[in-house]
């Protein structure tokens, strides 16, 4: 059988080194600021009077906001789609109609859910072709509202997102950034690029389970505030400080994983592990290495890899909990946009593991797949 052809993909930019070290140190310049006389080593719970949060919460926010130079910023439970779900409702949830202009692109299936829970009416342009993006901002009709997806949606994507939201900055609309899977791991997230919000889970940045934030507007990150009002609903002290003390860690190790993945998909794509026909670096979710099989053995050869010890499924494509190499199947988005990949393809995750590490561990798992 002759295995399928990948698309051309298009990475985003990926934050250097330099770029990961400047990121931590603005990180601690502002915790120091907003953090004086060893309040990094207190933290309170509850609703406080006035804040109608943690005072550690509410220093958290601050700080991060400083760091990522926007506003304001709120954190929130529920994850990525939590803090996705809270700046919809403090914004375009507002209007009654819940219009959005959207890629046309299969919709990350949580987020899917999100929109049809709303009922929202989705208005659907593509984000690749700026005149057909333009086009579609410019019509009398379009929303007020634009969602967009840092991360790929499909392998094929290759839009610019601050050329996309400039474009709808240009045409008075107001733009919410899903960037999950990006945040630190590019130079800049959708708010530094203009966006009204950026929503992103921190447990994705190895921070606690379910907390998130919502980067962005002062009127937006207020709504959201407000609205969480009760005490049950707040990220509490203790958990804000976890979140960031595994989030100033972050950067320089994202920018070493990005290191292993790129000399990984070259190292595939040069031919060096036979039984992989062809590799690519892709931002299927996180930043990966999409590997083409060269028979369609692909369910075999992930169980042969967990087997050898790698994760045989993500837990937040980047938690704390993911230490071993990622060797899974493709994202149900990019699965949506190329069905005919299913048996054909790993998606790899170096995490902490080198390119090296990972060589070893696919050849491996590929001879025992092969022998079955």
């Amino acid at each position: 059988m002759t295995p399928p052809t990948l698309p051309t993909t298009h990475p985003l930019p990926t934050t250097t080194p330099a770029e990961a070290l400047e990121i931590q140190q603005r990180l601690v310049a502002a915790l120091m600021r907003h953090f004086p006389d060893g309040a990094l080593f207190r933290s309170d719970v509850g609703v406080v009077p006035g804040l109608g949060r943690p005072d550690t919460t509410a220093r958290v926010e601050r700080a991060l906001a400083e760091a990522f130079g926007a506003p304001a910023a709120a954190l929130v439970q529920g994850a990525g789609t939590g803090a996705i779900r809270a700046a919809l409702s403090a914004g375009p949830w507002r209007t009654p109609a819940r219009r959005l202009l959207v890629h046309d692109a299969p919709d990350y299936p949580t987020t899917a859910t999100l929109f049809v829970d709303a009922g929202a009416e989705l208005v659907r342009a593509d984000a690749n072709d700026p005149t057909a993006w333009e086009a579609a901002l410019a019509d009398p009709g379009c929303p007020a509202w634009v969602y967009l997806q840092h991360s790929r949606q499909q392998l094929s994507d290759s839009y610019d997102l601050g050329a996309a939201i400039e474009l709808a900055q240009e045409h008075g609309r107001r733009v919410v950034v899903d960037d999950n899977y990006a945040a630190i791991r590019t130079p800049r997230i959708g708010a530094q690029l203009g966006a009204a919000a950026s929503c992103f889970s921190l447990f994705k940045l190895h921070g606690p389970e379910g907390v998130a934030v919502v980067v962005g507007d002062t009127d937006l990150v207020e709504a959201v505030q407000s609205a969480n009002y009760s005490g049950g609903g707040q990220v509490q002290g203790h958990q804000a400080l976890d979140a960031v003390r595994s989030l100033v860690m972050v950067p320089l190790n994202w920018a070493a994983q990005t290191t292993a993945s790129t000399e990984l998909a070259a190292r595939l794509k040069a031919g060096e592990l036979p039984g992989v026909a062809d590799a690519t670096l892709a931002n299927a979710q996180d930043l990966c290495v999409v590997a083409l099989l060269e028979e369609p053995i692909a369910e075999r050869v992930r169980a042969a890899a967990a087997a050898l010890g790698a994760a045989p499924y993500p837990v937040g494509s980047n938690s704390r909990y993911e230490i071993a190499p990622l060797v899974y199947r493709m994202s149900s988005s990019s699965l949506a946009a190329n069905p005919e990949l299913a048996a054909w393809t790993l998606r790899i995750n170096p995490m902490r593991a080198s390119a090296h590490l990972v060589i070893d561990l696919l050849r491996r798992a590929l001879d025992a797949a092969v022998r079955g």
